[in-house]
């Protein structure tokens, strides 16, 4: 059960730690996002080593969405039975008013956290006018079941969380910026928040499962990880049994499952995936600017899953 608040009244929710798998959001062929497939697919990943999922990041598409598509999206994948318990929303948006429009509905679903981009559009912005950005969607937010991870991920964003700043954010809101996903796919960077905020309930979660096993030896909750929508149950292994004699070669096994999808762009690659395992030409469907994989470069990637022992079969079973 969710914990209450300090106020005895208010109900806060789980912090979910473990395996989480940035959903895929699939698309119909007049690219409106398909609700069936999705929500067939986010049952499918808790049933197969997921710990929870995260709707509306960037695997999910999620800004080339409108803020209404999001909440439609959210409340039909929750009226179908999803838990709550089980999803963080990603709500962020350059618009502080959208991220709040989002947030609120995050937290009135009962979700168990709200994954927060920084405003992106801006580049070379102070720490001070993203802390600002976050204390406003925060005070006007103003709801103590509030539970904020915020989202780093410079490569794409090219704007991010330095350390100061996640320090600052944590003392002025502690409680309620709970944690991070860290996508900068710097190691260092990741070990240096560990370190500096794991022991005070922060969360950290890389976002390449390449570093899994390093991160929770020295603290980390889990992974957010791409490749969890097709392959989360090794990752799931290697959470499992991190302390554990041959920890090792669970994370080099599921580490090349990431080093063939890296070759490619990875939601595209993560569809053709899907629609070659499902049998379901849908799942390729991508929203513009992004492609679909070419036919040449989805055999190829196809044959080199194959190789590290993929588990097709398991996927194709839904």
């Amino acid at each position: 059960m969710p914990a209450i608040g300090p106020d005895d009244n208010v109900m806060v929710p789980a912090k979910i730690k473990g395996i989480l798998a940035p959903v895929l959001t699939p698309f119909d062929q007049n690219a409106q996002p398909n609700v069936g497939r999705l929500v067939g697919h986010c049952k499918w990943l808790l049933e197969n080593g997921c710990d929870g999922l995260v709707l509306f990041g960037t695997t999910s598409e999620a800004n080339s969405l409108s803020v209404g598509e999001r909440k439609r999206l959210a409340e039909q994948v929750v009226s179908a039975g999803i838990s709550t318990r089980k999803l963080i929303l990603g709500t962020g948006c350059c618009s502080l008013s959208d991220s709040i429009e989002l947030t609120k509905q995050a937290i009135e679903l009962g979700s168990a956290g709200a994954l927060v981009l920084p405003p992106f559009y801006y580049k070379s912005v102070p720490d001070e006018g993203l802390f600002r950005y976050f204390g406003s969607l925060i005070d006007r937010v103003s709801d103590e079941r509030l539970r904020l991870y915020l989202y780093h991920i410079p490569p794409v964003a090219q704007v991010g969380f330095s350390l100061p700043l996640v320090r600052k954010l944590t003392e002025r809101y502690p409680g309620t910026v709970v944690g991070i996903k860290d996508s900068s796919g710097d190691w260092e960077n990741t070990k240096a928040l560990i370190a500096s905020l794991g022991a005070h309930d922060f969360d950290v979660f890389p976002g390449n499962e390449s570093y899994l096993l390093a991160a929770l030896q020295v603290g980390a909750a889990g992974c957010i990880s791409a490749t969890a929508n097709v392959a989360a149950r090794p990752l799931q292994a290697v959470f499992q049994s991190w302390r554990a004699p041959g920890a090792k070669e669970l994370q080099e096994a599921a580490g090349r499952v990431r080093i063939a999808f890296q070759k490619y762009p990875i939601i595209p690659g993560l569809k053709a995936v899907l629609a070659k395992a499902l049998n379901d030409e849908l799942w390729k469907s991508v929203l513009p600017p992004l492609l679909p994989l070419s036919s040449a470069d989805s055999e190829k990637l196809f044959a080199s899953l194959t190789e590290t022992g993929f588990p097709w079969q398991q996927l194709s079973m839904r």
